[in-house]
């Protein structure tokens, strides 16, 4: 267990996209009355591109240079999961480039994007990612029903989590010169997540599971203590350390796969 009762200060200035408006509010007016600071909310759907686009220009308009990018959206619907989780967060990413960019332009240290996957990702099918199960329709039903309702439900989240690994990677490589790429899993958390889980699986994961707060703490040591070259293309595991992800993460045929496949999701936007 990290000893988080040490205080550090960043004269940050933070920007908080959401969807929900009101869950945002609530964030915000949590965090000023813990630290006497504030964020500025950015409205976000990550499933649907054209709030993502919306969302990048907001923040744009707003700012030249962005230093450090948290990709930590996540949906439970299984109709929206790989496309809230990676496509969206992808797309971020590659508007907010140039603001990443002109970080390093203006201060010579490279920016960070810090990419939420999960120890989940090991329960990715086959080589990783079937491309028949990632968008609704017949051929998806017949991949579920196959697989089973249950079996095939993990199966998908892990694709959004490997997938989550392969873009950090992409990112991480093209981008080498300016910014510093990871993911992470974030570790076993209390979150409104279980919400909608078994009452036994509710009560296993009140004795088990960590508090919130602990959840933040190996994407801040990722973002704001660990060394560029110790982190970039790397997968860090709880609590702020490197960490080895499913051998299948470091498959670049199957991540070039799926970069074409995004940048196809993409293309008309």
């Amino acid at each position: 267990m990290p000893d988080l009762s040490g205080k550090v200060t960043f004269n940050a200035t933070v920007y908080l996209a959401a969807r929900s408006p009101d869950k945002a509010a609530a964030a915000i007016e949590r965090l000023r009355r813990e630290t006497n600071k504030s964020a500025i909310f950015i409205q976000l759907d990550l499933v649907d591109l054209r709030s993502v686009l919306k969302a990048a220009e907001a923040f744009l308009a707003q700012e030249a240079k962005l230093d450090i990018l948290f990709n930590n959206g996540y949906s439970s619907q299984i109709d929206s999961e790989f496309g809230t989780n990676v496509i969206g967060h992808f797309f971020l990413t590659e508007l907010l480039i140039p603001a990443l960019a002109k970080s390093y332009e203006e201060t010579g240290v490279r920016a960070r994007i810090i990419n939420t996957s999960s120890s989940g990702h090991q329960f990715a099918p086959g080589d990783g990612m079937e491309f028949v199960s990632l968008q609704g329709g017949p051929e998806r039903d017949a991949w579920v029903k196959k697989g089973g309702g249950f079996r095939s439900r993990w199966r998908l989240y892990g694709e959004s989590k490997i997938g989550n690994i392969y873009i950090s990677n992409y990112f991480a490589k093209k981008y080498a010169d300016v910014l510093v790429s990871c993911a992470l899993h974030p570790g076993g958390i209390k979150t409104e997540l279980q919400r909608n889980s078994g009452a036994w699986m509710q009560a296993v994961g009140q004795a088990l599971l960590y508090p919130a707060p602990m959840g933040a703490y190996t994407q801040l040591w990722g973002a704001t203590i660990a060394t560029p070259a110790e982190i970039t293309g790397q997968y860090l595991v709880p609590w702020g350390k490197v960490g080895k992800a499913d051998k299948r993460a470091s498959d670049t045929k199957v991540q070039d796969a799926v970069i074409a496949y995004l940048k196809e999701q993409i293309k008309n936007f």
